[in-house]
């Protein structure tokens, strides 16, 4: 067989993988009809959890829709993410209702209570119909560290209307939260600049 002969093999081979795999896939779209809110968790301990579910949160924005974050660890600085969507308007509320890492803050109790700030902050955008997505960003770790009780979130999700999307970051996720969730996504860590090169958090990159 002469090398363009083989060439012309291989292309229609190919050719031919991808027409099935085209019918395969069409049929599995064509078989799905169902459109709800979606309860959706990012966990794990390697690193994007956040810039994950911001990824929605601005596919949310470029469709018009109204959006919501709420912050519960997160609020000692300004990211650049929040500088970015101003951009945007009223068509996105942003609450960044903690003091930073609890390490930082060394209270208990005054983080416990800016958590309960927080989850009520949430609960109005739950129950608000025009809110297309609510992203509660770190409610695991809060919830990991016994200031929110998993009963309370799950409930609260709940109050949702039918078409409202929830998505909920941070390490640790509750088992009973990832049975209940629609779609999660577990961040692997496999190298981090921070712990094997010493490189410190940096503008545009961590925050």
């Amino acid at each position: 067989m002469s090398p363009a002969d083989a060439a012309a093999d291989a292309a229609e081979s190919h050719r031919l993988r991808m027409q099935r795999r085209k019918e395969v896939q069409d049929q599995r779209v064509g078989e799905r009809s169902v459109e709800k809110g979606l309860l959706i968790v990012t966990t794990g301990h390697g690193k994007g959890k956040t810039t994950a579910a911001l990824g929605l949160v601005l596919r949310s924005l470029g469709h018009g829709e109204q959006v919501a974050v709420v912050q519960f660890i997160k609020g000692a600085w300004q990211p650049g993410e929040a500088k970015a969507l101003q951009c945007f308007g009223d068509q996105i509320r942003w609450h960044a209702l903690g003091e930073g890492f609890t390490w930082e803050t060394q209270d208990r109790e005054r983080d416990i209570a800016l958590v309960e700030e927080a989850w009520q902050q949430a609960l109005t955008y739950l129950k608000d119909p025009a809110i297309h997505l609510v992203m509660l960003d770190e409610v695991n770790v809060a919830m990991k560290l016994g200031y929110l009780p998993l009963d309370r979130v799950l409930e609260g999700v709940q109050l949702r209307p039918e078409g409202t999307h929830v998505v909920l970051t941070g390490r640790g996720a509750p088992d009973g939260l990832i049975e209940a969730a629609d779609l999660v996504t577990e961040m692997t860590l496999v190298k981090h600049p921070f712990r094997e090169q010493g490189v410190k958090a940096q503008r545009g990159i961590e925050f």
